[in-house]
C-alpha cells in the first residue's frame, strides 16, 4: 500500500467548495452561472464545468454556500440536492432530537434536516459537494451526541441515477416526439413531392382538415416533449440573458406561430405567403432532442472511469463479530473490524494483513499488472482483487478515508477542473447567443427588404435556420469533456492529475528533472564497502555508526544499521543527537564523539579527508556514494553506499527521450557518482552536491532560454521543488507532504509513468484543439449559409430541418472525439 493512502489535506482551510448545478445545457449555461456566483459577497473566483454540471468556488472568508445557492436558483438553474443519513448514539427524548436537528440545519449547506428518536437516525438533506460529511458529524458531537456511523450511497450512486434517469426521460420524449412528427412531416413534405400523397390528402380529409390536424400534431410536439425548451429558454429571454434553449424556443414559435396565422387567419399576411411550417417546428424538436439524448449516453461514457473506480469496492464484507464471520453492508464496517477474505473476492477497505499471505492484484490503483505479496502486517488497499490465498486484515480507513475515495476525489476534482485554453471560450460564448439573436434579426430584416417574393417566407425561414443551427452546446463540451476522459484514463493507468491544469502545461515541459534517491533509485541504499583507517577496529567502528544513525530516518541510515545488523554487531545508547540534512549526523556513543556525513560534512569541522582519496575516486566512478566516518575528530572510515537503479528507469528515461525531452538529475551526491550514474542511464544534465534547500535554485536554473521543467521526487525535501517547478510529478511510494505538493501522483512509483502521462497530456490538449476547431469553425462557417449568403451567386440555402440536424450533430461529434481518448494507450 502507497503512502498516497494517508493523504490529508496540505492544510485544514478548504481550498475550494463544489456545488453540484441541474438544467444547464450549453456554454452560454456556464457563463451566466459563473456570473451569477462571482456576484455572491465573498466570493473569490467561481469555475463551472458544464460537463461535469459542477461548480468549483473559492471564497475570501467562511463559505457562503446558502448565497452561491440563491444565486444558482436566480440565474434559472436548480443546485443539485442530496440526502444523507447519520446514525446518532445517546438521544433519550425530544429535546435531544430538537436540539440535533438544530445543530445540523446551522451547517453551511444544508437545507434541511429530520431527526427519528426511535430510529436514531438522522435524514439530511443539502447541496450536494458543498457540505462535507465530516461538518454535519461536528455539528452533531457539538451538540452532545456522537455519530456511530454516516449511512450512504456508494460514491457517485446519485449522480449515475439521476443521469439515468435523465436519459431515460429523453428517450421516452425522443419516441414520442418523432411517432407525431413523422406524419405530420409526411402530410406536408409528401403532399410537396410525392403527387399521390397530395391526392390522396385531397381525396379524403381535404386541405383545411389537412392544416389542422398538422396544428394538432405539431402543438403536441412543441408544447409536450419540446416544452422543457420553453421552460428554460423563456425565462431566461425574460431576464435578457438567452441560451441555447432561447435559440431553439425563438426558431420553433416562430415557425409555428407563422403557420398558426396561416392556417386561422391568413388574411393578416400578404397575398401568396400564407405558408405553414409546421413540419420545420416539429421537426426541430425531434432532432434536438435526438442530438440532446445521443449527448447524455456519450456524457455518460466520458464518466466511465469514474464508474468503473467506484464499482471496486464490493457492496458487503465479512466481518468478525462474537467469535464468527458475518456478512455485512460496507457501510457498517468500521476502523478496527477484522474481515476475513477468501480467493478471487475484493479488499473492502484498507487495513493491515493480521493472519495469512496472499497476492493481491493492485492494477486497478496503481496501473502494476504483476500482484503483490502480502502477509502479517503488509498494508492492503480497499477495491483491490485477493488472487490466491486467505487472510485476514484490521480495518484502518473506511468510507470517505479509503485510498479508492480519494483517488475517486482526485480524479473528480481534476475533471472539473478548466485549463487555461478554456478562457477563450469563455470569452467567445459571453456574447454568442445575443450575436445569434441579432444576426437572425439581421437575416430577417435584409431576406424582407432585399429578398425576392415572397420575401416574408425566405425571410421567417432563413432568420429560423440562424437561430436552429448556432451550437453553443459544442463550445461548452469541448474541452471539459476532453479533460474527463483523458484524466480518465490516466487513472486507470495509475496516473493522478491532482490539478487539470496540469493536463496542458505537462505537454509544454521541455525538461525533466528526477530526484535521484527513491525516484531513479529503488530507495534502499545497500552497505558495499567500509574501509577503515589504521588504527581503527572495523567491529567497533560499524557498531558506533551504526548505533549513531539507528537514530536517523534516512534510507542511507537503514542500510548502514541493517548491514550492522547482519553481522551480528550490537547497538549502543545514542546521546546529543543531531541531524543537518545534507551534512550528515553527529552524536555521542559510549564517550566518544561520532560525525557521520559527506565529504562537507566532515570538513565542515576541519578534519581532512584525503586520506581515501584513492578510494572515493573509485567508488564515485562506480557510482557509489561515499561517506565518511570520523570519531572524536579523527577520520575513522569511509562507507559507500549504492541505491540501486530501478528496473523501469533506463526504459523511461528512454521514453522520454523519443518524446524529444532532455533529462535532468539533481541529487545531493557528489558530482563524480552523480556523473557516474548519468553515464549509465544516459541523462543529458546532471546538478550535483545540492543541498535539499537548493532543489528549488536548481530548478531555476534548468529555467534558462525559457525551457518549461517537470519535476519528480518523493521525498519530504522534494516538496518545495515541487511546488517550484512548472509541473510537479511524485511518486506514489513517496511521502505524504511531496505528494500534496504535487500536480500530478505516479500511483505505481514506476517512472513509465511520467512519459505515459506527458503522452496523454499532449493527446488530450490536441482532442481539445480538435474540438475547439470544430465548434468554432462550424458555427463560423453555418451560420452564414444558414442566413442565405450564398444565395446571390446560386447557392443553396439551409432548411431548418437541415440546421437542426446539424446542431444536434455538432454536440454529438464532439464528445465523439473527446471519448477516443478512453482508448489512448501511451507507450
Amino acid at each position: 500500500m502507497t503512502a498516497l493512502s494517508k493523504i490529508t489535506p496540505a492544510s485544514p482551510i478548504p481550498v475550494a467548495t463544489d456545488f453540484g448545478i441541474e438544467g444547464m445545457t450549453c456554454a452560454s449555461c456556464v457563463s451566466r452561472v459563473e456570473k451569477a456566483i462571482l456576484a455572491v459577497p465573498g466570493v473569490a473566483s467561481a469555475s463551472v464545468n458544464l460537463a461535469t454540471e459542477r461548480a468549483t468556488v473559492h471564497f475570501d472568508g467562511a463559505p457562503d454556500t446558502d448565497g452561491v445557492f440563491r444565486a444558482i436558483e436566480k440565474a434559472g438553474y436548480q443546485p443539485k440536492i442530496v440526502t444523507q443519513e447519520l446514525s446518532i448514539e445517546g438521544m433519550t427524548c425530544a429535546s435531544c432530537v430538537s436540539r440535533v436537528e438544530k445543530a445540523l440545519k446551522t451547517v453551511p449547506g444544508v437545507i434541511d434536516a429530520s431527526v427519528n428518536l426511535a430510529t436514531e437516525k438522522a435524514t439530511v438533506r443539502l447541496i450536494s459537494g458543498a457540505t462535507e460529511i465530516t461538518a454535519l458529524e461536528a455539528a452533531v458531537r457539538g451538540a452532545g451526541y456522537d455519530v456511530r456511523k454516516v449511512v450512504a450511497a456508494d460514491i457517485g450512486d446519485e449522480g449515475e441515477d439521476r443521469r439515468t434517469a435523465e436519459t431515460r426521460t429523453l428517450k421516452n420524449m425522443l419516441v414520442f416526439s418523432a411517432l407525431l412528427t413523422l406524419p405530420l412531416f409526411l402530410l406536408e413534405m409528401g403532399s410537396h413531392f410525392i403527387p399521390g400523397v397530395h391526392e390522396l390528402i385531397m381525396g379524403t380529409i381535404g386541405m383545411r382538415n389537412n392544416l389542422y390536424l398538422q396544428f394538432v400534431l405539431a402543438s403536441v410536439v412543441l408544447f409536450g416533449p419540446g416544452l422543457r425548451f420553453f421552460q428554460k429558454g423563456v425565462p431566461n429571454l425574460l431576464r435578457w440573458t438567452p441560451d441555447m434553449n432561447s435559440l431553439v424556443v425563438l426558431g420553433t414559435s416562430a415557425a409555428w406561430g407563422y403557420s398558426v396565422v396561416a392556417t386561422f387567419i391568413p388574411g393578416l399576411l400578404p397575398p401568396g405567403t400564407a405558408n405553414v411550417y409546421y413540419e420545420a417546428a416539429a421537426v426541430i424538436v425531434t432532432l434536438i432532442l435526438l442530438g440532446r439524448y445521443l449527448e447524455a449516453g456519450a456524457k455518460g461514457r466520458t464518466s466511465q472511469a469514474i464508474k468503473r473506480l467506484v464499482g471496486l469496492q464490493p457492496k458487503t464484507a465479512f466481518v468478525s463479530h462474537g467469535g464468527e464471520f458475518v456478512e455485512i453492508q460496507i457501510s457498517d464496517v468500521v476502523v478496527g473490524d477484522v474481515i476475513r477474505i477468501r480467493p478471487g473476492e475484493k479488499i473492502p477497505v484498507d487495513g493491515t494483513v493480521v493472519d495469512g499471505n496472499s497476492y493481491i492484484d493492485e492494477s486497478m490503483i496503481t496501473g502494476e499488472p504483476v500482484p503483490v505479496q502480502k502477509s502479517a502486517n503488509s498494508e492492503v488497499v480497499g477495491g483491490t482483487i485477493n488472487k490466491t490465498g486467505s487472510f485476514t486484515f484490521k480495518a484502518t480507513k473506511v468510507g470517505s478515508d479509503t485510498l479508492l475515495a480519494q483517488i475517486i476525489k482526485m480524479v473528480e476534482t481534476a475533471q472539473g477542473s478548466k485549463l487555461p485554453i478554456q478562457a477563450l471560450v469563455d470569452k467567445v460564448t459571453g456574447w454568442f447567443v445575443p450575436a445569434v439573436i441579432l444576426a437572425a434579426v439581421i437575416t430577417f430584416a435584409a431576406w424582407y427588404v432585399f429578398g425576392p417574393s415572397p420575401s416574408l417566407t425566405f425571410a421567417l425561414v432563413n432568420a429560423v435556420a440562424v437561430l436552429i443551427i448556432a451550437c453553443p452546446c459544442a463550445m461548452g463540451l469541448a474541452t471539459p469533456t476532453s479533460i474527463m476522459v483523458g484524466t480518465g484514463r490516466a487513472a486507470e493507468l495509475g496516473i493522478l492529475f491532482r490539478k487539470g491544469e496540469a493536463l496542458q502545461s505537462l505537454r509544454e515541459a521541455t525538461v525533466v528533472a528526477l530526484d535521484k534517491t527513491g525516484t531513479l533509485t529503488k530507495g534502499r541504499p545497500e552497505l558495499t564497502d567500509f574501509i577503515i583507517a589504521d588504527g581503527f577496529d572495523a567491529d567497533r567502528v560499524l557498531a558506533l555508526v551504526a548505533s549513531l544513525e539507528s537514530l536517523s530516518e534516512h534510507p542511507i541510515a537503514e542500510a548502514i544499521v541493517s548491514a550492522a545488523k547482519a553481522k551480528g554487531v550490537g547497538l549502543a545508547t545514542v546521546t546529543n543527537f543531531e541531524a543537518k540534512p545534507g551534512f550528515g549526523v553527529r552524536g555521542t556513543v559510549d564517550g566518544s564523539d561520532i560525525l557521520v556525513g559527506a565529504d562537507r560534512a566532515l570538513h565542515l569541522h576541519k578534519i581532512d579527508v584525503s586520506t581515501f582519496a584513492r578510494e572515493a575516486e573509485q567508488l564515485g566512478d562506480n557510482g557509489k556514494s561515499p561517506l565518511y566516518a570520523a570519531i572524536d575528530g579523527r577520520l575513522a572510515a569511509i562507507i559507500a553506499v549504492s541505491d540501486p537503479i530501478k528496473e523501469t528507469t533506463p526504459q523511461a528515461i528512454k521514453a522520454l527521450h523519443n518524446l524529444g525531452l532532455k533529462v535532468a538529475m539533481i541529487t545531493g551526491d557528489n558530482r563524480r557518482t552523480a556523473e557516474a550514474i548519468a553515464r549509465q542511464l544516459g541523462i543529458d544534465e546532471v546538478i550535483a552536491e545540492v543541498l535539499p534547500e537548493g532543489k528549488v535554485e536548481a530548478i531555476k536554473r534548468l529555467r534558462h532560454d525559457n525551457r518549461m521543467v517537470a519535476f519528480i521526487g518523493d521525498g519530504i525535501n522534494d516538496a518545495p521543488a515541487l511546488t517550484e517547478a512548472d509541473v510537479g510529478l511524485a511518486v506514489g511510494t513517496g511521502t505524504d507532504i511531496a505528494i500534496e505538493s504535487a500536480d500530478v501522483v505516479l500511483m505505481s512509483g514506476d517512472l513509465n509513468g511520467v512519459p505515459k502521462a506527458i503522452a496523454l497530456s499532449k493527446a488530450t490538449i490536441l482532442n481539445i484543439k480538435q474540438n475547439l476547431f470544430w465548434a468554432f469553425a462550424y458555427n463560423v462557417l453555418l451560420i452564414p449559409v444558414a442566413a442565405g449568403v450564398l444565395y446571390p451567386v446560386n447557392g443553396p440555402l439551409m432548411s431548418p430541418i437541415f440546421a437542426a440536424a446539424a446542431m444536434a450533430m455538432s454536440s454529438v461529434f464532439v464528445l465523439g472525439n473527446a471519448l477516443r481518448l478512453r482508448r489512448a494507450t501511451p507507450a
